[in-house]
């Protein structure tokens, strides 16, 4: 027949899917699992197992033949039962031939067809005109012949395949000869076409996918798309299943305005002789000659975890590109486009249950957008190398009568090409005595910052310095003290809950040393949060330890459910200085404040559908907003959300995120996403996306819009048509669920699970 004869009305929309995808045919195909494969049950024919024959009459020769007419049963055991019009049994041979309406259930896989013939004890025999169906993985068919070779295996003449419902599957795919193995959980096809809605989109002289959804070695679905920079792209996947623990996947990609690209991605875990773990990932892009750079590029990320010995691990995390320009060009979504550092460290680590000790050596490449060359706010700064760097910890908890102690200390050699070198030591002793009482706490502490720098000074820096040998030392006294009071409550539908009311005030003095003679390796101010304000030095690193002499004060009141759980937490904090905060990373100028901004903070479960999480930032006295963030998400039924989130940051941005995954008919659902700066006027990230959920497969398409750099942006567009059931739910086109996924919180897959 006519792959494109005329066709129902119902079926034409198929075609423009079927136009779309119909090119990307591929010799065979396999699909990574995604989840746990079905465990196939094994096929053990019980030999001495009785069989029972009924039927209207029977006649033949006693211990020979015996023939049944009419209503006839055949049951083995509770592994096999055949029912047909009319049968022979031949004892010698323990074989059936039977006749007219053939019912055959063996081990639970069912089939029908007009005449068999059965060997009950090789398994060996034939089915003519059958249908099928097994019990894992629901996958059915039919056929002209279906010859059994043994109990767990099957070759199907002339037949089909599908894990669809009913006799009129909405795909299945067609092959001149299947092979449908339960007991190894494969099927292999040759001269094979796979059908939707009736339409042929994909022809291949080999297939090979697993009958329950596990992973299987073999091409991968392919996946065209488009993008604004590249333009037409369709890579064409090969996945290696080594082992249970360990595979493979090349990505040849043709990319239409750059060449061809060759990726791959190895993944492995598993145990060492000695039972102890380890895992890891290697992904490698590489582009010869590129068509507009003239150029070779590339991109690694690898990263290793591996235990040597009880409580001693090691590991690495690896990174690199070969040009600024990269991230730009071949990124799919946000975070990976505007990613400039690239991290690359071996690290190693020791840990016993009272100390533990760990050393790396890292650096990082920096990418640099390239309007900076034009922009210097734009220039991303390298940050320094440390070669190496050596932590140890060590602390006990309720000694000496109730005390805490810890111990850190690190000794850092930072380079960097063209600012101040130098070795870094510092040792941070602390001994704290908690008194915990029903309905309040007091936590007096007493620390020591104790600091030493030996400088190399880089004929490449813009700052020399005079000293080279530089100490520290810098106490710190603080005490952490808390009320907690208890009411019952009906709030928030929590009948027969709890709401708390937790006064906490922290107050911290550590005294001023003069530290503008030091040198900034690695040290930042802490964000102002709800973190931040309870923690004893204001910056984040070991260059500066802030002058304090303040307290913070803040009130907690708590919603729990009568199981104990939280269901909504109200926060508000502020802090007091009593002093000036004259130790600052730049500048001698101290900050001279008696208060800073507040901080209100609600976050948690408002309805069994809303849910909230917010934080503001206030200044009391300049009467304006610091800083705030809050979403919500409102989640009515699976399958249905939507998420509306902001954030603002005085005089540096204010962005808004809305994003959603509803359902506009039954089958049909809309997913989008919008990212938008309204101090810059511009779009961030967009998404516009369609579902279409059927029976047995779910389509995807849409368009993302997303910023590349300061000055450029990508816009790609995908589809995706997912056959569920086959090898896990065969994906035909860009990677549609992914992106939603990623980019949607509280997205949920249409395609259900493999039964």
């Amino acid at each position: 027949m006519s792959w494109f004869s005329a066709s129902p009305p119902s079926q034409r929309w198929a075609f423009a899917i079927s136009a779309l995808v119909a090119a990307t045919a591929v010799p065979a195909y396999a699909q990574k699992a995604q989840r746990p494969a079905v465990q196939r049950p094994v096929h053990v024919e019980d030999p001495n197992a009785p069989t029972v024959m009924t039927a209207e009459s029977m006649d033949g020769r006693p211990e020979r033949e015996l023939n049944l007419n009419s209503d006839v049963v055949i049951e083995r055991g509770s592994t096999t039962k055949m029912t047909s019009d009319t049968a022979c049994y031949k004892q010698v041979e323990d074989e059936f031939d039977a006749d007219g309406n053939v019912k055959l259930k063996r081990f639970g896989d069912y089939y029908t067809g007009d005449v068999l013939k059965l060997n009950m004890e090789t398994g060996k025999g034939f089915l003519l005109n059958p249908t099928y169906r097994f019990e894992v993985g629901h996958g059915q068919g039919k056929a002209e012949r279906v010859d059994f070779i043994n109990p767990d295996e099957a070759n199907v003449i002339d037949g089909t395949y599908s894990t669809c419902e009913g006799p009129n599957p909405d795909w299945y795919l067609k092959s001149s000869t299947l092979n449908l193995d339960t007991g190894r959980d494969v099927g292999t096809g040759s001269k094979t076409i796979i059908y939707f809605k009736g339409v042929p989109i994909l022809g291949t002289p080999g297939i090979s996918f697993s009958l329950s959804g596990a992973r299987r070695s073999g091409w991968l679905a392919p996946t065209p798309g488009f993008a604004s920079k590249n333009g037409f792209e369709l890579t064409v996947p090969y996945y290696f299943n080594i082992a249970p623990n360990r595979d493979l996947t090349l990505y040849p990609k043709y990319i239409q305005r750059r060449g061809i690209q060759l990726g791959a991605d190895a993944r492995y875990m598993g145990e060492s002789d000695d039972g102890l773990p380890y895992h890891g990932e290697t992904y490698v892009e590489y582009l010869p000659n590129d068509k507009q750079t003239k150029t070779d590029r590339y991109m690694i990320r690898s990263s290793h975890e591996q235990t040597v010995a009880t409580g001693w691990t090691y590991g690495w995390d690896l990174r690199d590109a070969s040009d600024n320009n990269y991230p730009n060009d071949f990124s799919k979504n946000v975070a990976t486009a505007t990613e400039r550092q690239l991290l690359r460290e071996l690290r190693t680590d020791y840990r016993t249950e009272d100390w533990s000790l760990t050393a790396r050596v890292q650096n990082y490449q920096v990418l640099q957008d390239p309007a900076a060359a034009t922009n210097p706010s734009l220039l991303v700064p390298r940050p320094y190398d440390r070669l190496p760097s050596v932590n140890f910890h060590a602390g006990k908890y309720d000694v000496w009568g109730g005390f805490d102690w810890s111990f850190d200390s690190e000794v850092t050699r930072f380079a960097h090409p063209t600012e101040v070198q130098g070795t870094r030591v510092v040792a941070v002793p602390q001994v704290s005595f908690p008194i915990v009482r029903p309905g309040y706490f007091i936590t007096p502490k007493l620390m020591l910052n104790a600091s030493a720098y030996q400088l190399d000074n880089n004929p490449g820096s813009a700052v020399q310095y005079s000293k080279t040998s530089l100490t520290r030392t810098v106490p710190t006294v603080s005490v952490d003290s808390g009320l907690v009071f208890e009411r019952d409550t009906n709030l928030f539908g929590a009948k027969g809950g709890t709401q708390t009311l937790e006064p906490r005030l922290f107050y911290v003095y550590t005294p001023y040393r003069d530290q503008s003679q030091f040198p900034n390796f690695d040290t930042a101010p802490g964000t102002f949060d709800l973190t931040q304000i309870f923690s004893e030095n204001r910056f984040i690193g070991s260059d500066r330890i802030g002058d304090a002499n303040q307290v913070t004060a803040a009130v907690v009141s708590r919603f729990l459910q009568p199981d104990g759980a939280e269901r909504m937490r109200l926060t508000f904090g502020q802090r007091f200085y009593f002093a000036d905060q004259r130790v600052q990373l730049d500048s001698t100028t101290p900050v001279n404040q008696t208060r800073s901004d507040i901080l209100l903070a609600a976050t948690g479960r408002v309805s069994e559908t809303w849910t909230v999480d917010s934080l503001v930032q206030y200044n009391p006295s300049e009467h304006q907003l610091t800083s705030s963030s809050y979403s919500l998400q409102y989640q009515p039924a699976p399958k249905k959300v939507v998420n509306i989130a902001n954030r603002y940051q005085n005089g540096s941005f204010r962005n808004t995120d809305v994003s959603t995954q509803w359902p506009l008919t039954d089958r049909l659902y809309g997913v989008g996403r919008i990212s938008y700066s309204l101090m810059d006027r511009r779009l961030i990230e967009a998404l516009v996306a369609l579902e279409y959920k059927g029976d047995c497969w779910v389509f995807r398409m849409g368009a993302q819009r997303f910023v590349t750099t300061a000055n450029t942006s990508s816009t790609p567009i995908f589809f995706q048509l997912e056959l569920t059931g086959l090898s896990n739910g065969l994906g035909l086109g860009a990677n549609g669920l992914e992106t939603f996924t990623k980019t949607i919180p509280g997205y949920q897959p249409l395609s259900s699970p493999i039964r």
